[in-house]
């Protein structure tokens, strides 16, 4: 639902119109004016805007809008830069951590990494965290994640033991929204040293977004469930798409696609054609 399919309420108390934003998908207040992050950065010496925080929650801290300013070029090179000196996942968390080139880690309440094991032999790559995964910071964790761990139960796997987790960006889109391209590409390059340094025996790219960025796919349906070769750098290994557990409870029909992708995984790990 877009603010153009709905007005607010009529002179509204402050807890109606509150109410009103969350609907439309807004769950953070930064500052009374928008800004463009995208612009020049504000010289120095020039005072930065004041950040507030809804009722009942605490302010964000306060970031330089130079960092969030990072023309986008720039932010993928220092992040393939950052990415490439990481020698192990601690590192890459760290370097995480420290970038400031992504626009989306001034909305965000947590940095959300991985989870599961990074000795598994599949890694699943995901889109972004939900609300539940930015509060708690670990990926696939709200209702989306438990379907997935039931899922993978389904085929004799566990997070715990088999699987190692990330998402394709490290930090939540406002609202949940789709990541936009520029976002896409300045968090890329940590992906992909995150998968090389976890170096699986089979990737799974979870949902559209996921498999369009590491793998090249256009269009879920068509793509999932097509075996391709991904290069991590160090070898290559077997790569699949499939549906987002997130869009299977919007659409529980299609669990029956879900699950042949769940049969040829568990057919590729036992050796079998």
């Amino acid at each position: 639902m877009s603010l153009s399919h709905a007005a607010p309420p009529d002179e509204p108390n402050p807890y109606e119109l509150l109410s009103w934003y969350a609907e439309m998908g807004v769950t953070e207040a930064l500052d009374d004016e928008p800004h463009n992050h995208f612009a020049d950065p504000v010289p120095a010496g020039a005072s930065q805007p004041r950040l507030r925080s809804l009722p009942g929650r605490p302010a964000a801290p306060a970031r330089p809008i130079a960092a969030a300013a990072t023309a986008p070029d720039d932010a993928t090179v220092s992040a393939k830069a950052l990415a490439r000196e990481a020698r192990t996942l601690d590192e890459l968390k760290e370097a995480l951590a420290k970038f400031e080139g992504c626009a989306l880690k001034a909305t965000a309440k947590n940095l959300v990494f991985a989870d599961g094991n990074p000795e598994g032999r599949v890694m699943m790559v995901g889109e972004a965290p939900g609300a539940d995964e930015d509060r708690i910071g670990l990926p696939f964790v709200g209702r989306s994640g438990q379907l997935l761990d039931r899922m993978l139960a389904a085929i004799g796997l566990s997070r715990k033991e088999d699987v190692y987790i990330a998402n394709l960006l490290p930090w939540r889109p406002p609202g949940n929204r789709t990541p936009t391209p520029q976002e896409v590409a300045i968090c890329l390059p940590f992906i992909q040293r995150q998968i090389e340094l976890a170096d699986p025996d089979i990737l799974v790219c979870v949902g559209a977004p996921s498999a369009q960025g590491l793998l090249g796919f256009k269009g879920i349906m068509a793509s999932r469930g097509k075996w391709v070769e991904y290069d991590t750098g160090a070898r290559r290994i077997r790569a699949i798409a499939t549906l987002h557990p997130a869009y299977l409870l919007r659409r529980p029909l299609d669990k029956r696609l879900s699950w042949r992708d769940l049969r040829a995984l568990k057919a590729a790990l036992d050796g079998t054609p």
